[in-house]
């Protein structure tokens, strides 16, 4: 699966995991992608942000 967004180019982003006694892990967070078809039949994965926005911009 694809880990951007092919609109917006959102990725997986990166952090601190903080424990009750403040010990620090590294973490990472992948965006929240669905998959998509597009006109010409072919699947594109895109994120959850830009689908709303593509529904919100189709209603005008």
């Amino acid at each position: 699966m694809a880990r951007k967004c092919s609109v917006c180019g959102k990725g997986p982003m990166s952090g601190n995991k903080v424990s009750h006694s403040n010990i620090k892990t590294r973490k990472s967070w992948s965006a929240n992608l669905h998959k998509m078809k597009t006109s010409d039949g072919s699947g594109k994965y895109i994120c959850t942000r830009c689908m709303r926005t593509e529904r919100k911009n189709a209603n005008i």
